[in-house]
């Protein structure tokens, strides 16, 4: 296909059909780690191309002259290393050691930026199987994608339709979604009620493939500005890389992406301490076992003076380590939690308290179930505001706002959606911040002191409604019209028993 002017659908459905037709015996969450670094080389190699043209003309063919200047672009791709090689060798045997060698020599040309961007082995035989069935499902991607003129595309086109073949990817995968990304429509409302400004410094501690980082981004460009940086940390090393990959196609190039456990081993780092940011989006692990508490208390950035999270459930663990990274008096925090952060005791509950008094929690939103592939309960959205705490802007607010957000939703048969009109309705009850019937309530801190420092939404906005009564006189006049038709129905049944020889 070489029409240059996809529009964002027409792309969307040509790239899926692409990726999902080659798919043999792998699961989604492996394939995806196929498809999309060879998109990734696609868009490379036709963007390369395009500016190789622009060269051209430029400089009336002078090919030397080309190269040089190839060299010093955004990046460069060195010979037998383009999709166009790749496609022009499709039928030698070797095929996966030959796509592995040109990956590694644009790694090696673009270590800057690029540099073990394509962490997947093309020749794995213990993931794509032997070499006939391993090059059949190799030529038929190569062939998919050759047919896809990316040259014309516009880079957030491009960026988009990446992140739409994760989600529909993550639709596949079943519980291993949640490693690699959030759906999208929580995933920007995650981000609109984090309200991030011009020139903020935006982290995602569990950033996964970067989409949470891109939307919360998208906010300060509705501003008109660019004005802002990117940062996250993620664990697994596949997805780290999709994320790269992802800042790269939205032309987030500058992004600061670390490889590592952000509870032992935080990498956003600056002269030895943590960095601070502005604002922070995240949808962390739910409940995560052996998160690292036994090193807890020996934390050498003391995140965890308010108490260690019991060894089995890292919520507190990861929530603990976004306000130690929010900027003191300014940061704010939107992180997704599972309910069980709003009212366990123990420890969890002493840190809740914690927070409670220094006065930084500022609304707990409730969301329906069946949301994520991931888990079928309901979660909510912490807001954490350090502006809130003494010698911050708003220390002067003293109070928590609930919204019961639970029935807000679409249902679907494979998981509910979060509708543009939800999001829209939690969000303007959120800015309004006024008490709704059996959807907000503004609750003052004395009050929830009185209840034990627990933030379960139920026990603050009251969403019972009352059943209509029973309308006896109607009743027994339905049972009365059915009357003859039972009779009718037992007078039958007996015949057919007859029949049967039962008596």
């Amino acid at each position: 296909m070489t029409n240059k002017k996809y529009s964002q659908e027409d792309l969307n459905k040509i790239l899926w059909d692409s990726a999902n037709s080659s798919r043999s015996q792998l699961n989604a969450a492996d394939y995806m780690n196929y498809v999309l670094p060879m998109l990734f080389l696609k868009y490379l190699s036709d963007k390369s191309k395009n500016t190789h043209e622009e060269y051209k003309k430029r400089f009336a063919g002078d090919e030397k002259r080309i190269e040089e200047k190839m060299k010093l672009d955004r990046f460069y791709l060195p010979p037998k290393s383009s999709f166009d090689y790749i496609y022009s060798i499709i039928e030698q045997d070797n095929l996966g050691e030959e796509i592995n060698k040109a990956l590694h020599r644009i790694e090696d040309h673009n270590k800057e930026k690029l540099d073990g961007v394509f962490s997947v082995d093309f020749n794995s035989e213990s993931n794509l199987g032997k070499l006939a069935e391993r090059n059949k499902m190799l030529r038929n991607l190569v062939q998919d994608f050759s047919k896809i003129d990316l040259t014309g595309v516009k880079d957030d086109v491009i960026g988009n339709s990446y992140m739409f073949l994760i989600e529909r990817f993550g639709a596949d995968a079943g519980k291993k979604a949640g490693e690699f990304f959030t759906v999208r429509n929580v995933a920007h409302l995650v981000a609109r009620l984090a309200e991030p400004k011009v020139g903020a410094r935006i982290c995602d501690p569990c950033c996964g493939s970067g989409g949470l980082l891109l939307l919360a981004g998208e906010e300060v460009e509705k501003q008109g500005s660019k004005n802002y940086a990117l940062y996250g940390q993620e664990s697994t090393g596949s997805t780290y890389q999709l994320a790269r990959m992802n800042m790269f196609l939205h032309g987030k190039d500058s992004a600061r992406l670390e490889w590592g456990d952000t509870l032992n081993n935080p990498l956003l780092v600056e002269n030895d301490h943590l960095m601070k940011f502005d604002t922070i989006v995240s949808n962390p692990p739910f409940s995560l076992k052996k998160w690292g508490a036994e090193y807890a208390e020996a934390d050498k950035y003391k995140r965890f003076w308010r108490g260690a999270p019991p060894k089995d459930k890292g919520d507190f663990a990861f929530i603990t380590h976004m306000v130690e990274t929010a900027k003191p008096k300014t940061g704010r925090i939107s992180v997704i939690v599972p309910h069980g952060v709003l009212f366990r005791g123990g420890a969890e509950g002493k840190i809740r308290e914690q927070l409670l008094k220094e006065n930084i929690v500022e609304a707990v939103i409730g969301l329906p179930a069946g949301l994520f592939q991931t888990t079928g309960i309901p979660v909510a959205i912490l807001i954490l505001d350090r502006s809130r705490e003494k010698g911050g802007e708003n220390e002067n607010k003293k109070d928590v706002f609930f919204i019961e957000a639970s029935k807000e939703f679409k249902a679907n048969k494979a998981q509910n959606i979060l509708t543009d009109e939800n999001i829209e309705k939690i969000i303007n009850t959120y800015k309004i911040r006024k008490d709704v019937e059996k959807l907000a309530r503004k609750v003052s801190l004395k009050e929830i002191e009185e209840n034990d420092f627990n933030l379960n939404i139920t026990r603050y906005v009251d969403t019972f409604t009352e059943e209509a009564p029973v309308d006896i006189k109607a009743n027994l006049k339905e049972l009365a019209e059915l009357e003859p038709q039972l009779e009718k129905l037992e007078k039958q049944m007996a015949i057919y028993l007859k029949e049967l020889g039962i008596k």
